[in-house]
């Protein structure tokens, strides 16, 4: 017999915590660089640029297309890593809601 107040009561636990992930993966922060480290891209792990680094080496015209190939490279090296951690954090805030068998939550 499902006890719905137990699990309703396991949901909001959970809500709870998605809540406080969300809030941590806002202020956590990666940093994905390109070409050793030439161009770098901070990002929080909600996506959010936060900073930019480019070697003074790359400044001049005759560089442009690879500063700009560096910095895709750099943003997506740091995407990359901040979807790893926040798919590993959201997984953690969502485990332990004890279903009864046969009940599925629409996702």
């Amino acid at each position: 017999m499902v006890n719905i107040n137990e699990l309703v009561a396991q949901a909001q636990a959970m809500q709870n915590k998605v809540k406080l992930a969300q809030a941590e993966l806002s202020k956590q922060e990666v940093t994905g660089n390109a070409g050793n480290g030439l161009v770098k891209i901070t990002m929080t792990c909600t996506k959010e640029p936060k900073k930019c680094e480019i070697d003074a080496s790359l400044l001049n015209a005759d560089k442009k297309e690879d500063l700009e190939d560096l910095i895709v490279a750099a943003m997506t090296n740091a995407k990359d890593m901040a979807d790893e951690i926040s798919t590993a954090t959201m997984e953690e805030a969502t485990s332990g809601l004890q279903l009864p068998e046969g009940v599925d939550l629409p996702m």
